[in-house]
């Protein structure tokens, strides 16, 4: 069975060297537009700041049939807290979180960083499945441990969807259940903006074009697309 997960970090544009939004005013609302026009379910993971800035878009993502997961309250890096701050910052991020969706089992930490010995504190919030570890970098994922928590790696970074299709979309046929994430503010043109390149080559109408070919391409090829929730459901059989 051949299938893939898109999901979506919601949070400031290109944090931390941006902290306008005009991804969740221009990006996310187009993301959602195309997701709901090919008929295709994803997961957001928002941030609680984005959250209480903007009720309207993010009360569309489980109105939509997508599923909301959690990114941390304001995408402080929980690797570089100490342990009862990342348990403060998880409860305040779930309880805003799930008074748009009662069950948010899902999280990942920002920037893709969270501590193994961190896990029983995502069982104590009721998460379910984590996200936060990427199989294409240090430190490779590896299953097992005592945790309880089902650990789905990322497997495709955001910017290398922003390479030609022809590139991308070949590499993907080759991964097995690709986890594969983007931005909101990937889908608005940052080209002219002092940052990272990575952050702004081929952002805007070019972005959310290459998303359409490949949402379009694997429909063709019978793909299947899951939340991250039933992506781990399925890891558990």
């Amino acid at each position: 069975m051949k299938n893939i997960t898109i999901t979506i970090d919601v949070e400031e544009d290109c944090p931390p060297m941006l902290t306008s939004t005009r991804g969740m005013e221009e990006g996310l609302p187009k993301l959602l537009d195309l997701l709901k026009k090919e008929g295709i379910k994803a997961t957001f993971f928002v941030t609680g700041v984005m959250a209480e800035q903007y009720p309207d878009l993010i009360r569309r993502i489980p109105k939509e049939g997508h599923e909301l997961g959690c990114h941390g309250y304001n995408h402080a890096r929980f690797d570089r807290m100490k342990k009862e701050e990342a348990r403060v910052a998880l409860n305040h991020a779930g309880s805003v979180l799930r008074k748009f969706e009662k069950q948010v089992v899902s999280f990942r930490a920002p920037n893709l960083q969270f501590p193994k010995s961190y896990l029983e504190l995502l069982e104590e919030e009721g998460f379910l499945y984590d996200s936060s570890i990427a199989a294409y970098k240090p430190p490779f994922f590896r299953s097992g441990g005592k945790s309880k928590i089902i650990r789905v790696p990322a497997t495709i970074t955001s910017s290398f969807l922003r390479l030609p299709p022809d590139f991308f979309i070949p590499l993907i046929r080759r991964i097995k259940a690709p986890v594969i994430f983007v931005h909101p503010w990937e889908f608005v043109d940052m080209s002219e903006l002092p940052i990272r390149l990575d952050c702004k080559f081929n952002t805007g109408e070019n972005a959310l074009s290459n998303l359409e070919t490949l949402i379009r391409t694997l429909k063709t090829e019978n793909y299947l697309f899951f939340t991250l929730k039933e992506r781990a459901n399925i890891e558990k059989k």
